[in-house]
Protein backbone atom coordinates (compact mmCIF):
# COMPACT_ATOMS: atom_id res chain seq x y z
CA UNK A 1 0.00 0.00 0.00
CA UNK A 2 3.25 2.49 -0.08
CA UNK A 3 1.52 4.04 -3.20
CA UNK A 4 -1.31 4.94 -1.56
CA UNK A 5 -1.66 8.68 -0.90
CA UNK A 6 -4.09 9.85 2.73
CA UNK A 7 -4.83 13.03 3.43
CA UNK A 8 -6.43 13.44 6.52
CA UNK A 9 -8.12 16.86 6.64
CA UNK A 10 -9.77 18.41 10.23
CA UNK A 11 -11.34 20.96 12.15
CA UNK A 12 -10.65 21.46 15.70
CA UNK A 13 -11.15 23.61 18.49
CA UNK A 14 -9.95 22.50 21.73
CA UNK A 15 -8.43 19.40 20.55
CA UNK A 16 -9.79 16.23 20.43
CA UNK A 17 -10.27 16.25 16.46
CA UNK A 18 -6.80 16.90 16.91
CA UNK A 19 -5.60 13.70 18.79
CA UNK A 20 -7.84 11.98 16.63
CA UNK A 21 -6.17 13.02 13.74
CA UNK A 22 -2.81 12.77 15.25
CA UNK A 23 -3.98 8.87 15.92
CA UNK A 24 -4.86 8.29 12.04
CA UNK A 25 -1.66 9.91 11.14
CA UNK A 26 0.54 7.34 12.75
CA UNK A 27 -1.95 4.34 11.54
CA UNK A 28 -2.35 5.71 8.00
CA UNK A 29 2.28 6.15 8.29
CA UNK A 30 1.78 2.50 9.93
CA UNK A 31 -0.31 0.76 6.86
CA UNK A 32 2.23 2.10 4.39
CA UNK A 33 0.85 5.09 3.11
CA UNK A 34 2.19 8.57 2.33
CA UNK A 35 0.42 10.59 4.57
CA UNK A 36 -0.44 14.49 5.00
CA UNK A 37 -1.78 15.83 8.04
CA UNK A 38 -3.88 19.22 7.48
CA UNK A 39 -6.00 21.67 9.39
CA UNK A 40 -8.80 24.06 8.10
CA UNK A 41 -8.07 27.71 8.34
CA UNK A 42 -9.89 29.19 11.44
CA UNK A 43 -13.07 31.43 11.01
CA UNK A 44 -14.09 32.65 14.58
CA UNK A 45 -13.57 35.81 15.29
CA UNK A 46 -11.05 36.25 17.99
CA UNK A 47 -13.06 37.37 20.94
CA UNK A 48 -15.18 33.81 20.31
CA UNK A 49 -11.59 31.73 20.51
CA UNK A 50 -10.43 33.56 23.58
CA UNK A 51 -13.65 33.22 25.34
CA UNK A 52 -13.15 29.53 26.26
CA UNK A 53 -9.46 28.60 27.77
CA UNK A 54 -9.31 25.43 26.30
CA UNK A 55 -9.95 26.92 22.78
CA UNK A 56 -7.50 29.77 23.26
CA UNK A 57 -4.58 27.04 24.31
CA UNK A 58 -5.30 25.06 21.60
CA UNK A 59 -5.08 27.44 18.42
CA UNK A 60 -1.87 29.25 20.20
CA UNK A 61 -0.64 25.59 19.49
CA UNK A 62 -1.65 24.72 16.73
CA UNK A 63 -1.56 28.29 14.77
CA UNK A 64 1.34 26.95 12.33
CA UNK A 65 0.29 24.09 11.56
CA UNK A 66 -0.18 23.39 7.58
CA UNK A 67 -3.11 24.74 6.53
CA UNK A 68 -5.63 22.49 4.17
CA UNK A 69 -5.34 23.05 0.44
CA UNK A 70 -7.78 22.22 -2.39
CA UNK A 71 -4.67 20.69 -3.36
CA UNK A 72 -4.57 17.91 -0.53
CA UNK A 73 -7.49 16.14 -1.63
CA UNK A 74 -6.86 16.57 -5.22
CA UNK A 75 -3.20 14.75 -4.43
CA UNK A 76 -5.17 12.03 -2.11
CA UNK A 77 -6.47 8.41 -3.00
CA UNK A 78 -8.17 8.32 -0.28
CA UNK A 79 -9.18 11.55 2.64
CA UNK A 80 -10.30 11.07 6.06
CA UNK A 81 -12.24 14.35 7.25
CA UNK A 82 -12.68 15.15 10.92
CA UNK A 83 -15.32 17.68 12.54
CA UNK A 84 -16.43 17.99 15.89
CA UNK A 85 -20.54 18.27 15.89
CA UNK A 86 -22.21 21.70 15.69
CA UNK A 87 -25.74 21.07 15.55
CA UNK A 88 -25.67 17.86 14.00
CA UNK A 89 -23.52 19.26 11.30
CA UNK A 90 -19.94 19.70 10.37
CA UNK A 91 -18.54 22.56 11.56
CA UNK A 92 -18.45 26.20 9.90
CA UNK A 93 -14.43 26.44 9.35
CA UNK A 94 -14.57 22.61 7.74
CA UNK A 95 -17.30 23.50 5.65
CA UNK A 96 -16.00 26.21 4.44
CA UNK A 97 -12.90 24.66 3.48
CA UNK A 98 -15.23 21.94 1.07
CA UNK A 99 -17.23 25.05 -0.27
CA UNK A 100 -13.81 26.30 -1.47
CA UNK A 101 -13.14 22.64 -4.20
CA UNK A 102 -15.97 24.08 -6.45
CA UNK A 103 -13.30 24.44 -9.20
CA UNK A 104 -11.71 20.73 -8.46
CA UNK A 105 -15.26 19.38 -8.57
CA UNK A 106 -16.44 20.95 -11.65
CA UNK A 107 -12.94 19.76 -13.12
CA UNK A 108 -14.10 15.70 -12.04
CA UNK A 109 -10.58 15.91 -9.91
CA UNK A 110 -12.50 14.73 -6.87
CA UNK A 111 -14.27 12.11 -7.80
CA UNK A 112 -13.19 8.20 -7.32
CA UNK A 113 -11.21 8.77 -4.30
CA UNK A 114 -12.18 6.98 -0.93
CA UNK A 115 -13.82 8.99 1.82
CA UNK A 116 -14.91 8.50 5.31
CA UNK A 117 -14.96 10.94 8.52
CA UNK A 118 -14.29 10.83 12.17
CA UNK A 119 -16.02 13.85 14.65
CA UNK A 120 -17.26 13.99 18.37
CA UNK A 121 -19.56 15.72 20.63
CA UNK A 122 -19.97 16.49 24.43
CA UNK A 123 -22.58 13.96 24.74
CA UNK A 124 -23.41 10.24 23.71
CA UNK A 125 -26.61 11.67 21.29
CA UNK A 126 -25.08 14.86 20.34
CA UNK A 127 -25.56 14.79 16.81
CA UNK A 128 -22.48 12.48 16.14
CA UNK A 129 -23.90 10.19 13.39
CA UNK A 130 -25.91 12.97 11.37
CA UNK A 131 -23.10 15.22 11.70
CA UNK A 132 -20.97 12.51 9.43
CA UNK A 133 -24.37 11.48 7.23
CA UNK A 134 -24.36 14.98 6.29
CA UNK A 135 -20.47 15.46 5.55
CA UNK A 136 -21.39 12.46 3.47
CA UNK A 137 -24.05 14.43 1.58
CA UNK A 138 -20.64 16.38 0.05
CA UNK A 139 -18.83 13.61 -0.93
CA UNK A 140 -21.95 11.75 -2.87
CA UNK A 141 -21.34 15.32 -4.71
CA UNK A 142 -17.82 14.80 -5.12
CA UNK A 143 -18.53 11.50 -6.68
CA UNK A 144 -16.38 10.14 -4.16
CA UNK A 145 -16.61 6.00 -2.38
CA UNK A 146 -18.04 6.47 0.72
CA UNK A 147 -15.87 3.81 3.11
CA UNK A 148 -17.50 3.91 5.94
CA UNK A 149 -15.86 1.24 8.50
CA UNK A 150 -19.92 -0.64 9.06
CA UNK A 151 -19.20 -3.39 11.33
CA UNK A 152 -16.71 -4.70 9.22
CA UNK A 153 -14.00 -5.67 12.49
CA UNK A 154 -16.07 -7.06 15.69
CA UNK A 155 -14.29 -3.86 17.52
CA UNK A 156 -16.94 -1.99 15.80
CA UNK A 157 -19.02 -3.73 18.19
CA UNK A 158 -17.13 -1.38 20.60
CA UNK A 159 -17.04 1.49 19.37
CA UNK A 160 -20.40 1.39 17.72
CA UNK A 161 -20.14 3.57 15.22
CA UNK A 162 -20.63 1.63 11.83
CA UNK A 163 -20.89 5.52 10.04
CA UNK A 164 -17.15 6.46 10.69
CA UNK A 165 -15.04 6.76 14.22
CA UNK A 166 -16.80 9.57 17.39
CA UNK A 167 -15.84 10.39 20.50
CA UNK A 168 -18.26 11.81 23.73
CA UNK A 169 -16.31 14.27 25.26
CA UNK A 170 -18.20 14.70 28.13
CA UNK A 171 -19.66 17.79 30.22
CA UNK A 172 -16.07 18.99 31.15
CA UNK A 173 -15.21 18.51 26.77
CA UNK A 174 -12.14 16.81 27.95
CA UNK A 175 -12.93 13.51 28.43
CA UNK A 176 -9.63 10.90 26.85
CA UNK A 177 -10.17 9.22 24.24
CA UNK A 178 -10.61 5.35 24.38
CA UNK A 179 -8.95 2.76 23.44
CA UNK A 180 -11.97 1.29 21.81
CA UNK A 181 -11.59 4.33 20.15
CA UNK A 182 -8.34 4.22 19.27
CA UNK A 183 -8.67 0.89 17.94
CA UNK A 184 -11.79 2.04 15.64
CA UNK A 185 -9.27 4.77 14.58
CA UNK A 186 -6.44 2.43 13.62
CA UNK A 187 -9.32 0.17 11.59
CA UNK A 188 -10.62 2.94 9.77
CA UNK A 189 -7.12 4.54 8.59
CA UNK A 190 -5.99 0.48 7.08
CA UNK A 191 -9.30 0.03 5.35
CA UNK A 192 -9.64 3.07 3.17
CA UNK A 193 -5.67 2.72 2.14
CA UNK A 194 -6.64 -1.17 1.78
CA UNK A 195 -9.70 -0.14 -0.22
CA UNK A 196 -8.21 3.04 -2.18
CA UNK A 197 -5.08 0.98 -3.36
CA UNK A 198 -7.80 -1.18 -4.67
CA UNK A 199 -9.70 1.49 -6.38
CA UNK A 200 -6.13 2.84 -7.41
CA UNK A 201 -5.31 -0.23 -9.42
CA UNK A 202 -8.45 -0.53 -10.92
Amino acid sequence: MADVKLAIIYYSSTGTIHKMAERLHEAGQKAGAEVRLRQVAELAPQEAIASNAAWSQHFDRTKDEPKATADDVVWADAVLFGSPTRYGNIASQLKQFLDTLGPQWAQGLLADKAYAGFTASQTAHGGQESTLLALYNTIHHFGGVVVAPGYTDPLKFADGNPYGVSHVTGGSNDAPVTDAELAALDHMAQRIIRIAGKLKSE
